[in-house]
């Protein structure tokens, strides 16, 4: 008989072959999914709302389904909670701010509509940054959020709820967004795998916007498997969103076979090891090596002008981002975090001409930077943050230079994607001297999904970072069974 703690471990792709063949209920898994954000999920302030009742009527009526011999789809009964900011009608979607903290929205996000319908339950929202501002997670309505793997560390943001509930085991997976980082700071940080999309690979229908020509919808799972399975549910076109990509949507799961002999991945050898510090590049080299082991081909390239594509990326971030809150600025501008706030404005007082020729140069500088980083590379290894996971108050306190050193360090090498809309991976590489969780980045030309989690996933067939868990409680494991070692049963409630 498995316990709670053995049956938290287990990985989505697991959890939900263990659902269809009947080993564990999904009322089972979402039992223990809500006990757990209600517990420890308070206790690390990553919880936000959490649905017991609607949730495990679902569960139920999801079991009664499968006893019928009906599986919704390759997510039947597995639950999940999310960033809050993904609207669902009729359910208090607060963006992590004053400003919103009451508001219901009569839509549904089409993701979250696209994970029902492939059978996932969902079981509440997940702590953020306030309107997705924050590359630790800072939240000062909502108070900080706390990293699983050590609490007096940020999770990295903005999609800390996402990040540290996957991490500890309270969920098999999340959706986030990412504007410059936003779901590979909490992977990164919290030892999880995360994926940003290319930008127009996810509908953002439903998501409460920062930046129109930045913004991206992706899952933050435990492993790359698990990432491919809610990728290849979510992305694809959609009415309810026009700048949602017509191209065809692959399995991407399928495509995940272990096998990357001669793989190309570029290696920059300039700008992304800048402020790299010596142990994460001690990390980083291992996992490249890894990847050689596996038979890859490892290419040391150049970059172009990375300030200048950082540049274009916080103009346009802060002019879009000053268009959706301009009324709220002019009416409840002191409801904003100060820190937030004056990220926002600035975007007020910058004149249209640049805003456009800042959109006009996107095409040229995205084929000169594949031009030049790629060249005839399939892929590139980059690290995700430069040093090792800063405690909450040395972002929040004392020398605000310092402070603002170690945010710099902390989105160096991530902020500038966005811009180029490529899709990118963030994945797990390991722990640094203070114990807490490393990663890289894998990044690729657009719409090459496919080929980073097939990479991601090759890596994870040879490591076990994605399998370690912070011990969080006594019947806490370290490590998730692989569906089939064990049987699956629920333990009694007591």
């Amino acid at each position: 008989m498995a316990a709670a703690g053995d049956l938290a471990a287990l990985s989505l792709v697991d959890a939900a072959e263990a659902i269809r063949d009947g080993s564990v209920t999904s009322s089972a898994l979402t039992e223990i999914a809500i006990d757990r954000l209600e517990t420890i999920g308070r206790e690390l302030n990553c919880t936000i709302s959490v649905e017991r009742e609607s949730a495990l009527e679902a569960a139920a009526m999801l079991d009664r389904e499968r006893k019928n011999g009906r599986l919704r789809g390759p997510l039947h009964g597995v639950p999940l909670a999310h960033k809050d900011l993904f609207y669902r009608a009729g359910k208090t979607v607060t963006c992590g701010s004053e400003i919103r903290r009451d508001f219901v929205p009569t839509t549904t996000a089409t993701v979250l509509t696209r994970l029902e319908q492939a059978g996932a339950v969902t079981i509440g929202a997940l702590h953020l940054a306030e309107f997705a501002f924050s590359p630790t997670g800072f939240n000062k309505h909502f108070g900080s959020c706390r990293n699983p793997w050590n609490r007096d560390h940020v999770t990295g943001g903005s999609s800390s709820g996402s990040g540290a509930a996957v991490a500890a085991r309270l969920v098999y997976g999340s959706l986030g967004t990412d504007s410059g980082g936003s779901i590979r700071h909490p992977a990164a940080m919290c030892g999880v795998t995360g994926v940003k999309p290319t930008q127009t690979r996810v509908s953002r229908a439903g998501v409460m916007p920062l930046s129109f020509s930045l913004d991206c919808v992706g899952p933050l799972t435990r492993t790359a498997r698990d990432g491919a399975r809610l990728l290849t549910i979510i992305a694809g076109q959609d009415a309810a969103d026009s700048t949602a990509s017509s191209v065809s949507v692959p399995d991407y799961e399928t495509a995940l076979s272990g096998d990357i002999r001669g793989l190309r991945i570029a290696v920059p050898d300039d700008y992304y090891y800048d402020l790299v510090t010596d142990e994460i590049r001690t990390r980083l080299a291992e996992s490249i090596s890894a990847f050689e082991e596996l038979g890859a081909k490892i290419i040391k390239r150049p970059v172009p002008n990375i300030g200048l594509i950082n540049a274009l990326a916080q103009l346009v971030m802060v002019v879009e981002a000053a268009t959706i809150h301009q009324e709220w600025l002019r009416s409840r501008r002191d409801d904003y975090a100060e820190v937030v706030r004056n990220r926002i404005e600035p975007g007020l007082l910058v004149p249209a001409t640049r805003y456009c020729e800042a959109l006009a140069m996107r095409g040229r500088i995205v084929e000169e930077f594949i031009a030049t980083v790629f060249g005839d590379a399939d892929i590139v290894h980059l690290p995700a943050i430069s040093i090792p996971v800063p405690t909450i108050a040395e972002t929040t306190e004392g020398d605000p230079a310092e402070i603002g050193k170690r945010l710099g360090a902390l989105t160096h090498c991530t902020r500038g994607i966005n811009y180029l809309g490529l899709p990118v991976a963030s994945v797990p590489a390991g722990f640094t001297s203070n114990g807490l969780p490393c990663g890289f980045q894998l990044l690729g030309r657009p719409f090459a999904e496919s080929v980073l989690l097939k990479a991601a996933h090759a890596y994870q067939s040879v490591t076990d970072w994605q399998s370690r868990s912070p011990a969080l409680a006594e019947n806490e494991v370290t490590s998730a069974p692989r569906h089939g070692d064990s049987e699956v049963v629920l333990p009694a409630r007591h």
